[in-house]
């Protein structure tokens, strides 16, 4: 059943409720892109690797920017964990929490450090401005165990009543590659979270603590409503659904598998894996649960307030001690390849129930290279960060959208230009891979390929997934294409995805497209030769598909 009516906190109307919820989204979305105009970075003033999110006093999600999904597993358990080390009744108007850690911070992986604001409305603690930063520093790191993935950071404080702890920003710096572009992004995020405490404070202001929070109640009640409005809406029943997950850091494939129980407006979802590996491609609990929320809001209800509310409905199990819910000191460096496969099992299960709700199977890869090395003169160390997009699937109307971001990341490509200012690298092909895109009724859509070209000496690191495995169709639908990694002449074949690239060599990465929906042949004519036309198909190929065309 929904929350029961409190009577003990201001009751609002809804036009306010509605009001004051566009202005907390508002907020969120202008701290975000404080971030991205102040950071140094390529990876957050460029790709945009960052989110914004504003909490309550308990650390529940009020609302969250539309930036990354699988931030929201940071975010989820950092206020937790800041509080079981420092009590609120010693906070003060001006500190500041840092973490990163997956076990001990609340995040979800070390790249990714989390800044918490608590927000002060003159001496009343109210909420808390958070924002989360991917800084691209932590490469050419061992990946066995957490220890090897670079500093971890339990909840501290960086700044104590305004102030700056410069033992403790100096411990950080020192631990990183590229410690000069660390401190610009850091001040980057301590702008955002300034930002959205004075907002907060001036909403406040305008419409009354009491209200504010009141409404903020009321935001996840409604979000909770709408949740079990949708899920009752799903046939009752138990759906299974099983998929296949590589990585180059491990041999052969991992079998992964969820159970989603429905029933009325609740929703149970088990999720069993093989015990957790010597990799970086484990997830904690908090990095499950954020893939879960997205990819159960995707299906049930994509309109719903991006808040705690709508975890309400939900009860998340996990096999402890697997790939899919690890144990400390498990590696977690690549979670994100395995929450996409993740929400490809949600979608899997959940097509069974609702089909024309669900899209076939996307590129179900969050495909990655880091490379590292010094600049040619100075000798300054670099570190470029690149996460590739892919294929979109296929939905009941639409064709699959090509060459995007999907599910939990969502990030924005390098532009060419400022990869090739900023780094000693040349991108020699970056296009759409041609018949990536499974066929169907609709067509899934297709890969990336991307060639670069080292001009000096460097490492590179590159994770993906769909590399053994196509992405699925649907209702008939074909598989996508997969991913593949392929070297130049001389590179000397890299070991579990690390190897080196000396200057002149290239290395070609092509991402998963994605799976059809509907059988070939009820494609239309028109749209057959629009894809030959604009070269996503041979005429060969549509012939062999679809018949005489």
């Amino acid at each position: 059943m929904s929350a029961a009516l409190d009577l003990s906190r201001p009751q609002v109307d809804p036009i306010t409720v509605e009001v004051i919820g566009s202005a907390l989204s508002s907020i969120a979305e202008e701290m975000g892109e404080a971030l991205v105009r102040a950071s140094y970075s390529t990876n957050i003033k460029e790709r945009r690797d960052c989110s914004t999110a504003l909490f309550d006093l308990q650390g529940r999600t009020l609302c969250q920017a539309e930036h990354i999904p699988i931030h929201l597993g940071s975010f989820i358990g950092i206020v937790e964990h800041i509080l079981k080390r420092h009590p609120m009744s010693g906070m003060r108007p001006g500190d500041v929490f840092c973490g990163n850690d997956a076990y001990e911070g609340g995040g979800t992986h070390l790249p990714d450090i989390v800044l918490a604001e608590p927000i002060f409305v003159g001496e009343r603690m109210i909420g808390w401005a958070v924002n989360l930063a991917h800084h691209s520093d932590f490469a050419d790191r061992g990946h066995a165990h957490i220890f090897q993935e670079g500093l971890r950071i339990p909840p501290i404080r960086l700044y104590r009543a305004g102030e700056l702890q410069t033992d403790v920003q100096e411990l950080i710096l020192l631990n990183c590659q590229v410690p000069r572009e660390r401190l610009s992004d850091l001040r980057a995020q301590m702008a955002a979270n300034r930002l959205g405490v004075q907002r907060m404070q001036a909403l406040c202001a305008k419409y009354g603590t009491d209200t504010v929070l009141a409404a903020g109640e009321a935001l996840l009640d409604y979000a909770e409503r709408k949740m079990r409005a949708g899920i009752a809406a799903i046939p009752d029943g138990t759906y299974r659904f099983a998929d296949r997950h590589d990585s180059p850091e491990i041999e052969g494939e991992l079998p992964l598998s969820v159970e989603i129980t429905v029933q009325g407006d609740a929703m149970r979802l088990h999720f069993d894996g093989p015990p957790q590996v010597r990799a970086g491609i484990n997830m904690v609990m908090t990095a499950l649960l954020a893939t879960v929320y997205y990819a159960v809001k995707t299906v049930v209800d994509p309109t719903l307030l991006p808040n705690a509310g709508l975890a309400r409905p939900l009860t998340v199990t996990a096999t402890e001690g697997s790939v899919v819910n690890c144990t400390h000191p498990a590696a977690v460096n690549a979670r994100l390849s395995t929450c996409q496969r993740v929400v490809d099992l949600i979608h899997g299960a959940l097509a069974q129930a609702v089909p024309d709700r669900v899209t076939a199977a996307h590129n179900g890869a969050c495909v990655v290279a880091s490379f590292v090395g010094r600049q040619p003169g100075s000798g300054e160390p670099w570190v470029y960060l690149e996460t590739i997009g892919g294929g979109f699937g296929a939905r009941a109307t639409k064709d699959g959208l090509d060459g995007v971001h999907v599910h939990t990341t969502n990030t924005s490509n390098l532009p060419v230009e400022a990869l090739e200012i900023e780094y000693p690298l040349t991108l020699m092909r970056y296009e759409l891979v041609d018949g990536s895109g499974g066929a169907g009724t609709r067509r899934g859509g297709m890969g990336l390929r991307r060639v670069y070209r080292a001009e000096a000496d460097c490492r590179l690191r590159l994770d993906g997934s769909r590399l053994k495995s196509a992405p699925w169709g649907l209702q008939g639908g074909l598989p996508g294409g997969m991913g593949r990694f392929v070297f130049g002449p001389g590179v000397a074949p890299f070991a579990l995805g690390n190897g080196d690239l000396k200057a002149g060599q290239w290395v070609e990465i092509v991402t998963p497209g994605a799976g059809g929906f509907g059988p070939p042949a009820g494609r239309a004519k028109d749209a057959v030769a629009r894809d030959i036309a604009e070269g996503r198909m041979t005429a060969e190929d549509a012939a062999r598909l679809y018949g005489e065309t």
